[in-house]
């Protein structure tokens, strides 16, 4: 079955993984943990990275637990904000509130 969609991860050094797979367990690497996940979306109009859901594996992320978010240099420059799906929740300003850093 062949159901890949833009997932992303949260590893527990703050790696912030994304790529386009069937399972998020597919971006963990071995021996890593996961501080969970989600979906993604890049809208280049807004220069935002958008992160919305929840991994079924893992659950939505925990972001408190990152102090540091350490991603891709691609991505440098792009306002990154995280949506729950639970409609209660407000959006949570990823890169206003957490440090993050390009490699």
């Amino acid at each position: 079955m062949n159901n890949r969609q833009p997932k992303f991860i949260i590893t527990g050094e703050g790696r912030l993984r994304l790529g386009t797979v069937n399972r998020h367990c597919e971006l963990l690497r071995p021996g890593e943990r996961c501080l969970g996940g989600g979906f993604y979306e890049l809208d280049y109009m807004s220069h935002r990275l958008l992160l919305n859901g929840a991994s079924s594996e893992y659950g939505e992320p925990t972001w408190e637990k990152v102090e540091r978010l350490t991603l891709s240099a691609y991505y440098r420059g792009l306002e990154i904000v995280y949506s729950s799906w639970e409609g209660w929740k407000e959006d949570f300003p990823v890169s206003e509130r957490i440090e993050v850093s390009y490699e």
